[in-house]
C-alpha cells in the first residue's frame, strides 16, 4: 500500500471486495477518522474513491482535517453520487433536454450516442396521477386510467428514453412514490460494481430531481435533491461541485409522549432548525433517543430536510438499518451493509458524540400533536392552539353560513344518525382531506394508525361530511398489502378514504377537481376553506387554487378532521359527532392505543409483501406495456405536440465561449417578497384558462378540460415559459393585483409577466427580478430556473436564496445577486421604474461585489451586491450560459 491511498481488500462470505477504509486516514496519523461526523465520512471516502483528474491526495486529507479542525472556510470538492433519482415532473424536461443535446451533437457531426447517462439513473412515474375519482369503490382504475389518457405522449418519450439510453431504468405509473421506491427496494446501502481490479464496495450516495430525496437519508445513504440541470451534469459524468458542508448535530434525547406520531416529531424538528438556520448544511442525528425512533420514523424527518432547509437530514448506519433491510426482504443486502460499514467506520455504536460543527439539543419528551399551516410547513401549531389561531386567521367569529347539499346525494354521509349529518359550508370547512405523499405513507405505524381511527369511528357511527374530499394515496403497493390484511382498508372505505392511486397526487398539487357546486359556493361567497393532508408541502394556492388555507398534519389527524369538517374545532371541549344513542364522541375515544398500532404492524407488515410487489417493479401495467415506442438513437420531436418540444436551449450553439457582457439598459420584471417559492415561480396545479399558458393551449386547439397541469406539461417550454411567475396568489409588488401580473416600463402598462417580457425582448431589453429573503423556497424545479431564463431575466437579486433554485439558477445562465447585510429592494430606495446598469460580470469571483447603478429620472442610485456563486466552477457556468452548454462544450471539444 502506497502512502497516497488507503485501498484495501475485504473478504466477505467468500468473495473479495475492493474498499477505500477511511479509518487508515487515522492509522497513518493524517485524521482522526472515529472523532468525525458520519456523513463526513462518506464525503471524505467519496473523494478517496474517485482520486485522479480534479481531486488529488491533498483533497482527501484537507476534507479530513476541515472537520476534524471544524473549519469555517470554503473547501470546494468534487463529489461523485453513485447514481440519480428522478420523478416524472422534473425527470419529463430532463430527458427532452437530454435528446436536444442528441439533436446538436448530431448537427455538429458527432456521434449523438455519446449523449448517455454514464451513472445509473431510476427515474419513478408517481407525479401525473390526479384525484379525479374518488368515494368509489374502483378510485383508483379510473384515475388510471385517465392519467394514461392525459400522458400518453410522455409516457412515449420516458419509454423512449429507456430503450434509448444506457443505464436508464424507469419505474412505471401505478407503482408508488418514488422516495418510498427508493427506501424500500432500491437503495442497497452499499454498492458494488465490477472494475478491472475486481469488485468495488463502497457506500451508496445519489442526487435527485425531487427536494425529497434526503428521505434515503434515514437509511444511512447519503443523498439530496439537486436542480435537473444538475442531475443532467451528473447523469452526463460531471462531478457535483460543492463546498464542503458544515454538518450539524442534532442530539435527540428522552422518548416521545404516547400519542406522538413521526409527523409530530417531523413537524417540531422542521420548526426548530428553520429558527436554527441549516441551510446548505448537512443535519446529522445523534444521541440516546435515537433508539425510540423506528427507521420510518426517521424516514419522515429526514423526508423534511427541504422544509428545515438542510441539505440533508442524515441518520448513520446502525442497527436499525439492518433490521430494516432485513424487513424488506434485502437479507443478504443487510449482511454486506454490516460488514462493510464496521470495516470502514461507517456503522454507528452510538457510543460517542462526533465532532459537529453544532450541536443542538432536541428532547423528545417535550413534543406535542401538532400540525403546520397555512402555507409554511415550518409553521408548527401545537392541537391545543388550533382553534384560536384558525379563528384568528379567518374570521371565524363572522362565520359565512352557506347551507349547501350535493345534487342526488341529501343525506347519503350518514343515514343512520341524523345528528351528523351537515350541509353548512362556510368559513374554516375542510373541503379536501388527503393521506397523501411520501413523508407519511412510507411509515406503517402512522398508516395502521389511522386506519385503527377509522376503524374505531365506524364502528361508533361517525362519518364525513359529503362536502368533504377524501383519498388515501399510498406511496406503495405493499401499503395496501398490509392495510387490506389487517382488514383495515374496509374502514377506509367505510368513512370514502378509498384508495385513489400509488403516486404523489395532492402534495404536489393534483388533487383534481371540487364538486362544481362546492366550488361555486366558495367562489360566489367568498370563503376561506382549508385542505387537511399528511403531505410535505402546503404552500400557496399548491393544493387547489380555490382552498386559501392548507395544513400538514399526521394521517391519524387527516381522519379525524374530516370526520370534524372543520379546522376550528377544540378537540378537548368538542365532540367529533354522536353514537345512535346520542353520547357525545371526542377525538380521545378514537384514538388508538400506542400498543395496539405496534401489534398490527408487527403482525400485518411482512417481508413477503415487499418481495412479490417489487419482484416485476420494472414490467409495469398493461396500459404501460402496450404503449408503442420505436428504439431510435435521436428522438422524433412532433411539432404539433402540446406535451413534448423541442428546447430552444442549443438553439444557435456555438462551440466557442461568448464574452459575459455587461447589464445595459435593464428593466425590472418582478419585485417579490420574502418566501417566494418555485410553486410561485413555475406553478405545478392547474392551469388557468384565461393565463398566457391557457390561451397558447387553447389556441393550439387544447380545450380546457384537457389542459392537464402545469407540471405535466413540463416538456413544452411554450408552456413553462408562459407559467413562469404565474402563480395566481404570487404577489408582484410593481402590479396592483395578486397573481400573474406585472407592469411594462416605460409605458406603465399592467398586464401579464409573459406578455410584458415577451415586449422586453421584442425591444432587446434585458431584465433584472428582485425578491427577499429565502427567495426560491420549496421544490427543486428546474422550470423555475428555466422559465426565468426564458423570460429573458439575466440576473436575480434577493436578500437570501435558498440552496436548490440558486444553483438551478447558475445552471441556467442566471446570475444570482444578494443585497449586502442589512439591505434590500426597499432599503436602497428602489421604486421599481427605475432603468439598471451592471459592469465588470467578466471579471466575477466567487462571493465578490458588484455595483448596481439604477437611474430613475435622472437620479442615480448606486449599491453593492454580493456575487452569490460559490466557486469557480459556478464562474464557467454563468460564463458558457449553463452548465449544459458548458458539459456540451466541453464534450465536444474532446
Amino acid at each position: 500500500m502506497t502512502t497516497h491511498h488507503i485501498k484495501e481488500t475485504m473478504s466477505f462470505q467468500k468473495k473479495d471486495y475492493i474498499i477505500h477504509n477511511i479509518q487508515l486516514l487515522e492509522e497513518k496519523g493524517l485524521a482522526k477518522i472515529s472523532s468525525l461526523p458520519f456523513a463526513a465520512r462518506v464525503l471524505i471516502e467519496n473523494l478517496a474513491r474517485n482520486m485522479g483528474g480534479t481531486i488529488s491526495w491533498d483533497d482527501v486529507v484537507g476534507a479530513a482535517k476541515f472537520y476534524e479542525t471544524r473549519s469555517n472556510a470554503s473547501n470546494l470538492v468534487a463529489f461523485y453520487p453513485s447514481r440519480v433519482l428522478m420523478q416524472d415532473f422534473t425527470g419529463v424536461p430532463a430527458v427532452v433536454d437530454f435528446a436536444a443535446m442528441r439533436d446538436a451533437v448530431h448537427s455538429a457531426g458527432l456521434d449523438p450516442k455519446g449523449i448517455n447517462p454514464l451513472v445509473p439513473v431510476d427515474l419513478v412515474i408517481d407525479h401525473s396521477i390526479q384525484v379525479d375519482h374518488f368515494k368509489e369503490k374502483n378510485a383508483f382504475f379510473l384515475n388510471a386510467k385517465k392519467e394514461y389518457e392525459r400522458n400518453a405522449e410522455r409516457y412515449k418519450l420516458l419509454k423512449w428514453a429507456q430503450k434509448s439510453f444506457d443505464n436508464f431504468r424507469v419505474v412505471p405509473p401505478e407503482s408508488g412514490i418514488c422516495h418510498q421506491i427508493n427506501l424500500e427496494y432500491l437503495a442497497t446501502v452499499v454498492t458494488t460494481r465490477k472494475t478491472p481490479e475486481g469488485t468495488l464496495a463502497f457506500p451508496d450516495t445519489l442526487v435527485g430531481t425531487d427536494s425529497h430525496t434526503t428521505m434515503i437519508n434515514a437509511l444511512g445513504v447519503l443523498g439530496w435533491g439537486v436542480g435537473g440541470i444538475e442531475a443532467e451534469a451528473v447523469m452526463l459524468g460531471q462531478p457535483y461541485y460543492m463546498n464542503l458542508p458544515q454538518i450539524v448535530g442534532v442530539n435527540f434525547v428522552g422518548k416521545p409522549k404516547q400519542q406522538i406520531t413521526a409527523t409530530d416529531i417531523a413537524l417540531y424538528v422542521t420548526n426548530i432548525l428553520r429558527e436554527e438556520n441549516v441551510v446548505e448544511k448537512i443535519v446529522e442525528y445523534t444521541g440516546e433517543g435515537l433508539k425510540n425512533l423506528t427507521l420510518t420514523d426517521r424516514a419522515t424527518i429526514s423526508n423534511m430536510s427541504p422544509e428545515y432547509g438542510a441539505t440533508s437530514g442524515f441518520f448513520p448506519v446502525d442497527e436499525q438499518t439492518l433490521d430494516y433491510l432485513v424487513k424488506t426482504n434485502r437479507s443478504e443486502t443487510a449482511a454486506l451493509v454490516e460488514a462493510y460499514c464496521k470495516t470502514c467506520g461507517l456503522f454507528n455504536t452510538h457510543d460517542t458524540l462526533p465532532n459537529f460543527s453544532k450541536i443542538i439539543e432536541v428532547d423528545l419528551s417535550v413534543m406535542e400533536t401538532s400540525i403546520a399551516g397555512p402555507s409554511r410547513p415550518q409553521d408548527r401549531i401545537p392541537l391545543s392552539k388550533v382553534k384560536e389561531k384558525t379563528a384568528a386567521l379567518y374570521h371565524l367569529k363572522n362565520r359565512k353560513d352557506i347551507e349547501i347539499t350535493q345534487k342526488g346525494q341529501e343525506g347519503q354521509e350518514n343515514q343512520e344518525n341524523q345528528k351528523n349529518k351537515t350541509k353548512v359550508l362556510t368559513n374554516g370547512s375542510v373541503v379536501i382531506a388527503a393521506i397523501t405523499s411520501c413523508t407519511n405513507t412510507s411509515n406503517p405505524y402512522t398508516m395502521i394508525g389511522a386506519g385503527l381511527v377509522a376503524k374505531k369511528a365506524v364502528e361508533l357511527g361517525l362519518s364525513i361530511p359529503w362536502y368533504v374530499k377524501t383519498s388515501l394515496s399510498p406511496g406503495s403497493r405493499v401499503v395496501l398489502d398490509y392495510l387490506n390484511g389487517s382488514g383495515l382498508m374496509r374502514y377506509f372505505e367505510a368513512l370514502n378514504f378509498n384508495n385513489t392511486g400509488f403516486g404523489c397526487m395532492t402534495c404536489i398539487g393534483n388533487s383534481g377537481p371540487l364538486d362544481p357546486s362546492i366550488e361555486e359556493a366558495i367562489k360566489t361567497n367568498g370563503l376561506d376553506v382549508t385542505s387537511v393532508l399528511s403531505g410535505n408541502r402546503n404552500f400557496e394556492a399548491r393544493i387547489h387554487q380555490e382552498v386559501k388555507g392548507n395544513f400538514l398534519m399526521s394521517p391519524l389527524l387527516v381522519v379525524i378532521y374530516a370526520i370534524a369538517g372543520r379546522i376550528d374545532i377544540d378537540f378537548e371541549t368538542e365532540p367529533l359527532g354522536f353514537s345512535k344513542d346520542n353520547t357525545p364522541i371526542f377525538m380521545k375515544d378514537i384514538w388508538p392505543d400506542p400498543q395496539e398500532i405496534n401489534q398490527f404492524v408487527e403482525t400485518y407488515v411482512q417481508e413477503r409483501f415487499f418481495k412479490e410487489q417489487y419482484a416485476h417493479i420494472f414490467k409495469g401495467d398493461k396500459l404501460w406495456q402496450d404503449l408503442e415506442v420505436t428504439e431510435t438513437t435521436t428522438f422524433s420531436f412532433d411539432p404539433d405536440s402540446t406535451y413534448i418540444r423541442k428546447p430552444p436551449f442549443f438553439k444557435d450553439f456555438s462551440r466557442t465561449i461568448p464574452p459575459l457582457s455587461d447589464l445595459k439598459g435593464a428593466k425590472v420584471l418582478l419585485v417579490l417578497g420574502d418566501s417566494v417559492t418555485t410553486d410561485h415561480i413555475s406553478p405545478a396545479g392547474a392551469i388557468p384558462v384565461e393565463y398566457p399558458a391557457g390561451k397558447y393551449l387553447t389556441d393550439n386547439g387544447v380545450k380546457p378540460w384537457e389542459f392537464n397541469s402545469y407540471g405535466s406539461r413540463r416538456g413544452n417550454h411554450e408552456v413553462m415559459m408562459r407559467g413562469t411567475f404565474a402563480n395566481i396568489r404570487i404577489k408582484n409588488h410593481l402590479a396592483s393585483k395578486t397573481g400573474g401580473f406585472t407592469v411594462k416600463f416605460p409605458e406603465q402598462a399592467e398586464g401579464y409577466v409573459f406578455d410584458a417580457a415577451q415586449k422586453y425582448q421584442a425591444q432587446n431589453t434585458e431584465l433584472v427580478v428582485f425578491g427577499g429573503k429565502e427567495y426560491g423556497t420549496g421544490s427543486s424545479r428546474d422550470w423555475a430556473a428555466k422559465g426565468t431564463c426564458l423570460l429573458g431575466a439575466r440576473v436575480v437579486i434577493a436578500e437570501s436564496f435558498e440552496r436548490i433554485h440558486r444553483s438551478n439558477l447558475v445552471g441556467m445562465g442566471v446570475l444570482p445577486l444578494v443585497f449586502q447585510e442589512g439591505e434590500s429592494f426597499e432599503g436602497v430606495g428602489l421604486k421599481g421604474d427605475e432603468t439598471f446598469e451592471i459592469t465588470g460580470l467578466n471579471d466575477i469571483k466567487p462571493n465578490g461585489l458588484l455595483t448596481v447603478t439604477a437611474t430613475r429620472k435622472n437620479q442615480t442610485t448606486s449599491f453593492k451586491v454580493i456575487v452569490k456563486l460559490n466557486t469557480d466552477i459556478e464562474i464557467d457556468y454563468i460564463k458558457n450560459k449553463g452548465i449544459l452548454h458548458y458539459v456540451l462544450r466541453n464534450m465536444i471539444s474532446v
